[in-house]
């Protein structure tokens, strides 16, 4: 456990180097860019060294991993992030421990989180997961709406009881115009972003940037990056 920590506490450091490096360089406050540690295929202990190192903000894509590890951290001062493309028959499970849903990309999904928030009696947080590698089915490799379809689905979110519309997300594409150009890709949503909250005002997070691009999305706005293996290392492969 002692070892583990310090691996963590020393990938942490080196993370915060890079955000604040990036912060810096494009001239923002550090203050501006949140960290979320996507924990996904590690353990509880994980998350409970690294809440005890100072990350308030986990994520996780599999519901059926990330149930049971948050009821095991329940007590700790958390905000839990579902980042994966979540199906409708999960949703009663996710809201029942997720702050933030990043992954809403389509109106029967709104539908269900509304419905189960208010079950429950809690607020979801709903980032609109943005597409821009989308096809002509208006979907994305990973999930998301394509831009043209943002409007519509915000609209949804802001009006559905028990949801609140926090802003949008997307991954660096790996077809399509944006392939290769993670920087274009997040001064894309960024944009997107600006429009939004001409309707949604506070819809002010934008959520870009993994271990690899981090500081890309920095330089194009981002407030929230998503890093994982930098923190972690690198993940075992599922069977």
């Amino acid at each position: 456990m002692t070892d583990r920590k310090t691996e963590l506490a020393a990938n942490l450091a080196k993370v915060e180097e890079r955000i604040t490096a990036a912060c810096a360089a494009a001239g923002r406050e550090r203050e501006e860019v949140t960290l979320i540690v996507v924990t996904k295929t590690y353990p509880a202990s994980d998350v409970r060294i690294l809440s005890g190192l100072g990350v308030r903000h986990v994520a996780e894509n599999r519901d059926q991993d990330a149930a049971p590890k948050a009821a095991a951290c329940a007590d700790l001062p958390l905000k839990w992030h579902f980042v994966g493309q979540l199906q409708t028959n999960k949703v009663r499970s996710v809201v029942g421990y997720a702050d933030v849903v990043q992954s809403v990309d389509r109106a029967r999904l709104v539908t269900a989180l509304s419905r189960e928030a208010v079950r429950a009696e809690r607020e979801v947080g709903c980032l609109i997961q943005v597409a821009l590698d989308a096809g002509v089915n208006g979907r994305g490799e990973r999930g998301g709406v394509a831009p043209d379809g943002i409007e519509e689905l915000a609209d949804l979110v802001g009006e559905a009881p028990g949801l609140r519309l926090d802003g949008l997300m997307t991954v660096a594409p790996l077809t399509g115009e944006y392939a290769g150009r993670e920087q274009k890709a997040f001064q894309r949503l960024m944009d997107l972003s600006t429009d939004l909250r001409r309707t949604h005002p506070a819809a002010t997070m934008v959520s870009a940037g993994m271990s690899a691009d981090l500081e890309q999305a920095v330089a194009a706005g981002a407030t929230h990056v998503r890093v994982g293996t930098a923190v972690l290392g690198v993940r075992p492969r599922l069977g």
